[in-house]
């Protein structure tokens, strides 16, 4: 028995032209490519921006105003994410052919093809990995171990500097392939098949895959951006809060899932207030009695839902003020959470000395639930949905 040879294993492994769908075409890959890159780019760089608001850096004077902000664009980083799946999905069909174009001979053209591939299976790899663990944070499941938001922040770097490495290679093609109809964009790539007949009804068949991609990521974002845009809730189906739930607010983590139920729920709570080492406490009837103020502001968070609701309570610098604490502070605030990450937050002073950020005692007119914070909660605008701590036990300020 004769074992095979390199070529009969050779023979085994398809070739572009054995792929005989004409729907596939560069005039196809480049426009649902080009709608792609743009999903991407915004996708990015309100990704980016998130970071930045969890993590300001301080030559970036990140403060309340506008105080929907960070609402809009977690939702957009979202929306447009979700639209970008079955983009991505048609993007890979249209090139797959291409996966089996046989090396090229000679050294210099086997390593630009070797360096091509490799940063278009860093580009695929990335992109998988960031809608994939995207999902799966909306959705809060994490199979593993790793912080999401660090490693899904460095992998956007990745899939964006080898978007921009693909784009730079492609870019004559890209450019031709865009200034033709897409039923006869003309490619050397011997991968593609190319019409030159603008009435063959095959090419129909491309111009409605291309159609198919855009309708299917415009309703992937439709059936989404119901949890950020409220007169789409009832329509979006994909989003993965409805808006509802006790006191009319979406609960991410539960005080029970917190650890913080015991803690919370003991009748002699004290609030703390630490300045310059000298402590002062406050029940909550005192918190109660202090001079209340209420605001509509928004909660927003990475899955991105968002709601506005009716918070009532003390403003953190009228604390801070009562406690004599300088003016301009920022406070380091400590939950009664013993479960979880963000069990402490930082409050920048742009944050305190705006009067609209409370230590929270009262959700839509009614005492805050055990699940929303009970018996305070901080409460800030333009602020991530982590950040906004719940069970706050204390509030130290920082030097």
């Amino acid at each position: 028995m004769r074992l095979p040879t390199v070529d009969d294993v050779e023979k085994l492994i398809p070739r572009p032209e054995d792929f005989e769908s004409r729907a596939r075409g560069t005039g196809l890959t480049a426009r649902v490519g080009t709608a792609l890159g743009i999903a991407f780019a915004i996708c990015f760089l309100t990704g980016i921006w998130s970071h930045l608001q969890y993590d300001p850096p301080g030559w970036l004077p990140l403060g309340p105003q506008p105080t929907q902000l960070y609402r809009i664009t977690q939702g957009t980083h979202v929306i447009t994410g979700i639209a970008s799946i079955p983009l991505i999905l048609v993007k890979l069909w249209s090139v797959f052919p291409r996966l089996f174009i046989r090396p090229p001979r000679g050294p210099r053209a086997l390593l630009v093809e070797a360096l091509e591939r490799a940063s278009i299976g860093a580009l695929v790899g990335s992109s998988i990995f960031m809608l994939a663990s995207g999902l799966l944070n909306i959705a809060q499941w994490y199979p593993w171990d790793f912080s999401f938001r660090a490693t899904h922040y460095a992998v956007a770097w990745v899939a964006i500097g080898s978007l921009l490495v693909h784009i730079a290679v492609k870019l004559p093609v890209i450019r031709q392939a865009l200034g033709a109809p897409i039923s006869d964009a003309v490619d050397d790539d011997p991968a593609d098949d190319v019409h030159d007949d603008h009435d063959d009804p095959e090419s129909l068949t491309r111009r409605t895959v291309m159609l198919g991609a855009f309708a299917s990521a415009g309703l992937a974002a439709l059936l989404t951006a119901g949890q950020t845009v409220p007169f789409l809730r009832k329509i979006s189906v994909f989003a993965v809060r409805d808006g509802e739930g006790p006191q009319g607010l979406p609960i991410n983590r539960t005080a029970k899932a917190a650890g913080a139920v015991e803690a919370a729920s003991d009748p002699s709570f004290v609030l703390e207030i630490i300045v310059d080492g000298v402590t002062t406490t406050l029940d909550r009837d005192q918190l109660a009695a202090l001079p209340q103020r209420t605001h509509e502001l928004p909660i927003a968070c990475v899955e991105g839902w968002s709601r506005s609701a009716s918070w009532t309570g003390v403003a953190v610098r009228d604390l801070l003020e009562m406690a004599g604490a300088p003016g301009r502070s920022e406070v380091l605030v400590r939950s009664m959470q013993t479960k979880g990450a963000f069990g402490t937050s930082v409050l920048p002073a742009r944050f305190v000395e705006d009067h609209r950020t409370l230590l929270a005692l009262q959700l839509n007119g009614e005492d805050l639930s055990l699940d929303h914070g009970f018996p305070c909660r901080i409460i800030a605008p333009n602020r991530p949905g982590v950040l906004q701590t719940k069970w706050v036990r204390q509030i130290e300020v920082r030097s």
